[in-house]
């Protein structure tokens, strides 16, 4: 049996650790120096060594990273969800292959230490089944060196778009993990109708549901409650995500705090890339309150914004710049929404820096956490069931 031990590694405790992991799996936690018999030693020299991170929320088929330049164009009058679909549908025709596109963000958020992601994938009656398809087989492709969810996404709606529904249906049958959502009362304008398709599909082929809800203030908070509503109906706790949830930041005070302990109780998770010019959730609020937030980069280079690199630990940093976070505690909240809160809300189970979780892993120099989520360091190793996949921001398998 192949036996390795990952010697001299500081955990979040600050003290340095062996770790020795035997067919891709950690079997044993030491202190440093217990370890002697080894088949193989990986020396980590006292750099930190956490577990992979989580990328909730992307969309794989739409970024154009690595492709030529792609100009944003902005909405006609603010933020606006269709006209930037129709933006989208229009770059989309004249991107590269989606496949290569695909391929080249995957390699970077692999090269940045991800090693678990949830991403969106258009499925409607403007592209059918056709990126899911394309999606899949860059999965397939890529199994031995990321774990990837995919949530099956009407981008153009499932009421307005025709034929959806039934798309939606069979895009699970063909492999997508989860069924999703969009803006149930201003896209579709029906929330009802709407939600009866998402968790009708979810609980006709036991999938979780992970739903877009761009909506603002009252409209936003009504829908978080209808899907809660659902949730605690269907005994569909803590298998039931809202993606953003702008909404929730609009709220008062003790308005949200209401709302979030509905959204608790309800085991409702919430993402949040923490958006630059968006109001976004109120992260310490909704934890204080037993809710999970959870993150990911969204959308990458595409035609929604021109931003993104693919780092979930620079990531964490945006979201405690932005949320105010500054103490040790605060800084130590953010990083773990872009590990192990995303590992809870993506049903990880075999997830951290513990005796029988796979051994996906990531080494950098810092001294503790809350300074690598400030300096978020790139000279980074990562290592997916104990092999290494990429070393200095570069993926080598």
């Amino acid at each position: 049996m192949t036996k390795t031990v990952f010697t001299n590694a500081k955990l979040a405790d600050g003290l340095l650790h062996d770790i020795t992991v035997e067919q891709g799996q950690i079997t044993s936690i030491e202190p440093a120096g217990s370890e002697t018999a080894s088949v193989s030693i990986v020396e980590i020299a006292g750099d930190m060594l956490v577990p992979g991170f989580v990328e909730g929320h992307i969309h794989l088929d739409t970024s154009f990273y690595g492709d030529t330049w792609m100009p944003h164009r902005p909405c006609t009058n603010g933020f606006d969800v269709h006209e930037r679909v129709v933006f989208q549908a229009e770059n989309m025709a004249a991107a590269a292959p989606m496949d290569k596109r695909a391929r080249d963000q995957l390699d970077l958020c692999i090269s940045n230490g991800t090693l678990h992601m949830r991403s969106h994938v258009m499925v409607d009656s403007s592209v059918g089944l056709k990126s899911l398809e394309t999606i899949l087989a860059v999965r397939e492709d890529y199994k031995d060196i990321i774990d990837i969810q995919l949530v099956a996404f009407p981008q153009s709606g499932i009421l307005k778009s025709p034929g959806t529904p039934e798309l939606l249906d069979e895009a699970i049958k063909l492999g997508a993990d989860l069924v999703g959502g969009l803006d149930p009362a201003s896209f579709d304008r029906d929330v009802n109708a709407h939600l009866d398709v998402v968790f009708g599909i979810a609980e006709k082929h036991g999938v979780d549901v992970d739903i877009h809800l761009h909506d603002a203030g009252s409209m936003g908070a009504f829908t978080i409650e209808e899907i809660c509503a659902r949730t605690v109906a269907l005994g569909m706790q803590n298998h039931v995500a809202i993606s953003h949830a702008y909404g929730l930041g609009d709220l008062l005070p003790d308005t949200a705090r209401k709302i979030a302990a509905t959204i608790a109780k309800s085991g409702v998770s919430i993402m949040t890339n923490a958006p630059g010019n968006h109001t976004f959730p109120p992260i310490s609020l909704l934890r204080r309150e037993g809710v999970t937030v959870f993150s990911g980069s969204d959308n990458i280079r595409d035609s929604w914004w021109p931003y993104g690199d693919g780092d979930m630990l620079r990531r964490a940093e945006i979201i405690g710049y932005r949320s105010g976070f500054y103490t040790d505690e605060d800084l130590q909240a953010a990083f773990d929404i872009v590990t192990s809160e995303g590992a809870k809300a993506l049903q990880l189970h075999d997830y951290g820096i513990q005796v029988g979780a796979k051994a996906d892993f990531v080494t950098f120099s810092a001294t503790c956490i809350p300074e690598a989520v400030v300096s978020f360091p790139k000279n980074r190793k990562v290592f997916k069931g104990g092999k290494m996949v990429a070393e200095g921001n570069k993926k080598i398998r």
